[in-house]
């Protein structure tokens, strides 16, 4: 808030205040769900910490405004949540074994080519990132919007067993995505994970709401 200024004198207008509502309901979703993960994590799930970043006014956050987190200390196996938009982002950092993983599943997929996923134009092939092994993604099955729960043991026997090479699966209803976000076939979510768009500011922060090629 601007010096000088009191709340009395800053109104939200219409708009702010439907973005702002819209964004608050996207959260609580997830942070319910999220909360899920940590209370079952004895039993199955892996609890997963939000990452710190350098985040803009909750009005701007709320507008899509974008976020930056350093990356630079995210091991190879692990996965921190970044929140963008209200909604929370998935930051994986993939071992050379699951990334050599993607290209077994294809004929276990509905879209192994992501020929109709919501990425950007610069995330292709079946790793969908910008480098290889740090995969990102909008934390929300696209069936209804629940919060995925990272499943990264191999052979998970809930899961399918040596089928299971690790991903994320929605425990609501059932759906499974393996560990680049693409969706199993016979479960409800029809799409791959959404990829936002992102970039990088050299080789330790992640930009997420700027496309790299805007960069």
């Amino acid at each position: 808030m601007p010096k000088g200024l009191t709340m009395s004198e800053v109104q939200p207008t219409e708009t702010d205040k439907t973005e702002q509502d819209d964004a608050s309901q996207t959260r609580r979703r997830f942070l319910t769900a999220a909360t899920s993960v940590v209370a079952a994590g004895g039993v199955v799930g892996v609890a997963v910490p939000f990452l710190g970043s350098w985040n803009p006014s909750e009005k701007a956050k709320a507008a899509g405004a974008p976020v930056k987190a350093d990356v630079s200390k995210l091991e190879p196996g692990q996965m921190v949540v970044v929140e963008w938009r209200g909604q929370p982002v998935y930051v994986l950092h993939r071992t050379e074994e699951q990334l050599a993983d993607l290209a077994k599943l294809d004929g276990s997929l509905k879209d192994p080519a992501s020929a109709t996923s919501d990425q950007p134009g610069y995330v292709s092939g079946e790793a969908r990132s910008i480098r290889p092994e740090l995969f990102v993604a909008v934390g929300l099955c696209t069936h209804l919007g629940c919060a995925p729960k990272f499943r990264p043991e191999v052979g998970a026997a809930d899961l399918g067993g040596d089928d299971w090479l690790g991903g994320f699966f929605c425990p609501c209803h059932g759906s499974k995505f393996d560990l680049a976000g693409r969706v199993y076939q016979g479960v409800p979510a029809s799409d791959n994970l959404v990829v936002p768009p992102y970039s990088f500011e050299g080789n330790d922060v992640l930009v997420i709401g700027v496309d790299a090629e805007a960069a």
